[in-house]
């Protein structure tokens, strides 16, 4: 009896401009993608330079050219993370002492009673972050 070969999980891939090797490669697209009023966005990371960047999936869908889907991401675009603040699920944030900027995917009711968000960093992967905090 043959044993059962394992299967791979399917990736989805797309080619898109790198801005750090400044020509298109193919990107693999990692977590989730999240729904925002501007359309659905998922992370996708270049396979060469490991450079994680927003795309927006409704735009890279809906036409034959890829460069206008990628989000590009600015200070003016996201609201700086504050612990004392509350956030939607879409919203970009930038997390000051990172130096890196995220999009908020999930929130959560912490066992003690306090609320968290889940934000999937360009750098930092995802992490879960305090809102709402009282003082």
């Amino acid at each position: 009896m043959a044993a059962a070969r394992r299967r791979r999980r399917g990736r989805k891939y797309a080619m898109l401009y790198s801005p750090v090797l400044m020509r298109v490669t193919r990107h693999e697209f990692i977590g989730e993608p999240v729904d925002t009023p501007n359309g659905r966005h998922q992370w996708a990371r270049c396979t060469v330079s490991h450079h994680v960047q927003l795309v927006n999936l409704d735009l890279l869908e809906g036409n034959g050219r890829n460069d206008k889907a990628v989000v590009r991401l600015s200070p003016e675009d996201s609201k700086p993370y504050d612990p004392r603040a509350e956030y939607q699920i879409g919203d970009i944030i930038y997390h000051r002492a990172w130096d890196d900027y995220g999009i908020v995917r999930a929130k959560q009711i912490l066992s003690n009673g306090s609320c968290a968000i889940v934000v999937l960093f360009e750098k930092n992967k995802e992490k879960r972050l305090v809102e709402r905090l009282q003082r």
